[in-house]
This record gives structure tokens, sequence and C-alpha cells, in this order.
């Protein structure tokens, strides 16, 4: 690529590139003007003020030496050198002193590779302003389409660095001017590919870090294509809002979706609460039933058993089962229930007292007994 300005390096670090970087004034070093000076200085030291062929020989040595001595620069620490023959990009250099032919044969030029660079889109913002206090909106830049056809305003910042020195030069427009102009297009556009693709609540919610990483990686790959020699470190989203005009609508919007996610949670709880009870209590009732299901049949089974182990007993001895039947009767009667004994011999009334055991719960006596007439015991 050609250009106008084309300086060598000199020994104070060379120019800094091919686009206005070189030393004050046009050009090169003004040959003549060096002889003229030269001369001057030798005739000032030469006897008799002559200057023949020996002086001329000196002199001759003296200025190839000083435009030899114009190919050294210094190569910062934060610096890459690139060196052109002709115009031509031939090598690159590591930070220290460095050796290149003197102009008009080779040119040298310097740039820092090491110091991150920022640009804000959507916005103006002091680099000194690290919270963005001050920032202002740019709608032009801000405002952008969403893949639903709303429009929402959108401000960040690409954060880059140059990785390679000679590619920046000679495939970036006027670096050394508006080196970021073009990083700037290419971000912008592809915030604008990807937020195309994307829905107005995603975008404000849940999907800012998805849509950085994506603008970042558009936008490197794109920078790739183009040969910049930039690497892009890193893209934040500064702020993401529904346009000025709409925003108070948006967040009443917002806050009646809030109360109506709210509800939702709160029945959504009481149905998680109130569900498992009911089945709870519903496996309880049938649990119960199942117990008393199999009491009742065991029960009838035992009546059934015990039945039938009578009747084999009643068919064996039937006399004998049935005056045994009719005591254990009498017995299971009268066993709960108050007695008196009447003797006849005795000629009255025998008193029956009460085991301890017959006693009330309460430690009080049982009601008095009730009598009875008639001979023998009942």
């Amino acid at each position: 690529m050609p250009w106008t300005n084309s300086s060598g390096g000199n020994g104070t670090g060379g120019p800094k590139g091919p686009w206005n970087r070189g030393p004050s004034g046009p050009g090169g070093p003004d040959i003549e003007e060096m002889l003229r000076r030269s001369q001057d200085r030798l005739r000032s030291f030469l006897p008799g003020r002559g200057f023949g062929s020996g002086g001329l020989i000196v002199l001759l040595l003296v200025v190839v030496a000083v435009w030899l001595a114009t190919g050294i620069y210094f190569v910062q620490s934060y610096e890459q050198g690139i060196v052109l023959r002709f115009g031509k990009f031939v090598a690159r250099t590591a930070p220290g002193i460095n050796y290149h032919l003197p102009w008009p044969i080779e040119t040298a030029y310097t740039l820092d590779v090491t110091h991150q660079r920022k640009i804000n889109i959507g916005y103006t913002a002091s680099d000194s302003d690290e919270n963005n206090t001050t920032a202002e909106d740019i709608p032009a830049e801000a405002d952008m389409l969403t893949g639903d056809e709303n429009i929402i305003d959108i401000n960040f910042t690409v954060y880059w660095a140059v990785k390679d020195a000679g590619a920046f030069l000679f495939n970036v427009e006027n670096p050394s001017d508006t080196p970021d102009q073009t990083i700037k297009a290419v971000a912008e556009s592809a915030m604008r590919e990807v937020v195309g693709r994307s829905q107005f609540e995603n975008i404000l919610t849940q999907d800012r870090e998805t849509i950085q990483f994506e603008v970042k990686e558009l936008v490197q790959k794109t920078l790739d294509n183009y040969g910049a020699g930039v690497t892009i470190t890193n893209v934040t989203m500064q702020k993401v809002d529904p346009p000025s005009e709409v925003i108070d609508a948006y967040r009443d919007v917002q806050a009646a979706r809030a109360d109506q996610e709210k509800m939702r949670n709160v029945a959504e709880g009481y149905a998680n609460k109130v569900i498992p009870e009911a089945r709870g209590n519903a496996a309880r009732i049938v649990q119960d039933a199942e117990a008393y299901r199999q009491q009742v049949i065991a029960e009838a089974s035992g009546q059934a058993r015990r039945f039938l182990s009578v009747l084999a007993q009643y068919r064996a001895a039937p006399d004998i089962t049935r005056r045994r039947i009719y005591l254990e009767t009498m017995t299971t009667i009268l066993a709960p229930m108050n007695k008196v004994i009447v003797d006849d011999s005795a000629k009255g009334v025998v008193p029956y007292f009460q085991l301890p055991s017959m006693l009330g719960s309460q430690g009080r006596e049982a009601p008095p007994p009730s009598t009875a007439q008639g001979g023998g015991s009942q």
C-alpha cells in the first residue's frame, strides 16, 4: 500500500507508522544540507582552509557513517517494530536496540501492541469516568431492532489490543488517525446481527452473557477475515433498556408480570402442600380399610373354626358338651354380677363380702348386694 509520507528511522526511536508518523518535516534527511555543513566543518580544521581530494574522502566517510547511523532505532518493551524495504513489509523486530538499512532503502516503524484499548458504542463517556456517570446516549448507535420487532437501547464497550503490528498498519484504514473506526463499525454490525435474532425479553434478562460472548466471537472472526491484526479481549453491555419514550410503560408491564408470577408461585405452593396431604389421607384411609377388612376376616375365620371345633366335640359327647356350654355361659353372665348366698340351714342371710379386687376403680365399695330367696346357691 503506497503512502505519501515515507520517513526513515532515527536514533530517538524512529517514526511510529507509515501514516504521518515520521519526524517533523516531509521526506528523509537532506543530503545536500548535510554535505554543506560537513564541508564547512572540515574547512575549519584543514590548514590553509583548503579542501583537496583527501578532505573529500574524509567528508564522504563522515557522510556515509552518519547515513549508516540513521538505521539505528529503539523498540520499547510494549511495542512491536516492523521494517519496510522500499515500502514492502519484510520483518518484525523485538523490543530493544535494532538496526535497519538506512533510508531510502528501509524504513522502521513501531506500534504499541500491549496496552488494552476500548471503544464505546451507543454512548460517549470520558476515559476517567469508570462508572459512566456522565455518559450520553447516541441514539443512532444505541437503538437496535430485536428478533420480535421491538426496539431496544443498548450501550456496550469493546476492549481490544493490537496483536500484529504489520497487519494492523497495512490492512486497517488510517490507523494513525482513527484506528478504532473499523473496529467500531464491525462491533456495531455484529451487535445488531446478534440482537436481530434474539427476543426482547431474553435480551433484558437471561441472555446478556450469551449475547456478549456471541458478539465477541463474531467481531473477532470478521476482523480475522479482514486481516486486521487485532485481538478482541472483551465485550461488555453497559446498559440494556427499552427506549426512553416507553420505559415507564414497560416498567409497569414488568411490575404486573412480577405480580402475576408471584401469585402463580403462591398458588403452586398451596397446591404442592394440599395435594400431598390429600394423597396421604387417601392412602391412610385405604390402609385403615384394608386393616379392618383383614381384622374382620380373621375374626370371622376364628369364629368359624371355633364353631366347627365345638360342633365336633358336641357330636362326640352331646350331654357333656351342653353342660360345659351352659356352665361357661353362666360363668360369663354371673361373673361380673353381685351375688348373695342363702343357706336354709342358717335360717337367715349369709353376708357376702366383696374381695378387694371387686371394689370400684376409685377405692369405693361396690353397691350393696342383691338378695335372693330359696335354698341352694345362686
